[in-house]
């Protein structure tokens, strides 16, 4: 089993930042696309980040030039900084990953439970 547990989340005034961590664990044999998501209240969610095994990166054109990906393969980590955050970004944000558990076997898709990034005005 798999699991992925976020970090980071909390209150901050428009203006601020914030990093957060997404930790996975348990059978992994290889970490494919790795993502950040988010939803607001009385929205759908919403694809935020999305970087690759080699590092490639991609936004949606709401956060481009403010929030930045990245990971550490060797401690299967995925981060998002958030800067210049607006009182609209306020979301539950979650971490997903495409994982491969053992070699030979095909990707599966997984979810962390979420936190919440609150941006006051």
């Amino acid at each position: 089993q798999v699991q992925l547990a976020e970090s980071g989340g909390g209150l901050v005034q428009a203006g601020g930042s914030l990093r957060l961590s997404c930790a996975a664990s348990g059978s992994i044999f290889r970490l494919n696309d790795m993502r950040w998501h988010r939803q607001a209240p009385r929205k759908g969610r919403e694809l935020v980040a999305v970087i690759n095994s080699g590092g490639t990166t991609n936004y949606a054109d709401s956060v481009k030039g403010r929030f930045t990906i990245s990971r550490d393969n060797a401690k299967k980590m995925v981060y998002l900084q958030m800067n210049s955050l607006k009182p609209e970004d306020t979301a539950v944000y979650y971490c997903n990953a495409d994982v491969i558990p053992t070699i030979g076997m095909g990707a599966e898709s997984y979810w962390g439970q979420g936190t919440q990034v609150t941006v006051s005005s």
